[in-house]
């Protein structure tokens, strides 16, 4: 597997705030309107439009976190490219052995189709072999709708 530059996050509307507490004394930055950075306000509910929030430990320091929000209906997750691709919230995430909760790798490999660089070919590549059947099925039926 490749090393990573930073901490890639996604997170449903709901949770944004949550998000916002932790960690501690962080600078959170909205793209909003997209294309366009501005300061996150603590407690500040970010408008439907904004999808995508940017974390660094201080002004200085690099990028450390991008937070993307999606949307969700009830229990089921809807992606935002197209709401016909959806599943289950529960089915979205994965906690390994090491107990890091993250997204389930098929879903992942969802948003890197869209317009695949080279680190997301690679990461495919090294993917693919290690998902299940299930995890195959759903990964062509979801890049076949968008």
């Amino acid at each position: 597997m490749r090393g990573h530059g930073d901490i890639d996050v996604m997170l449903l509307p709901r949770d944004q705030l949550a998000a916002q507490r932790a960690p501690a004394g962080r600078q959170w930055w909205a793209a909003d309107p997209p294309g366009t950075l501005r300061p996150w306000a603590e407690g500040e509910r970010l408008p439907t439009d904004v999808h995508d929030i940017w974390c660094r430990p201080a002004p200085e320091r690099p990028w450390r976190s991008q937070v993307t929000l999606d949307e969700s209906r009830g229990h089921e997750w809807c992606s935002r490219r197209d709401p016909r691709v959806h599943r289950p919230v529960s089915a979205l995430g994965l906690r390994p052995a090491d107990g890091i909760p993250c997204l389930a790798p098929e879903a992942q490999l969802y948003y890197k189709a869209k317009s695949p660089r080279p680190k997301d070919e690679q990461d495919f590549d090294a993917t693919l072999p290690l998902l299940t059947d299930g995890q195959r099925r759903w990964l062509t039926g979801a890049v076949t709708e968008t």
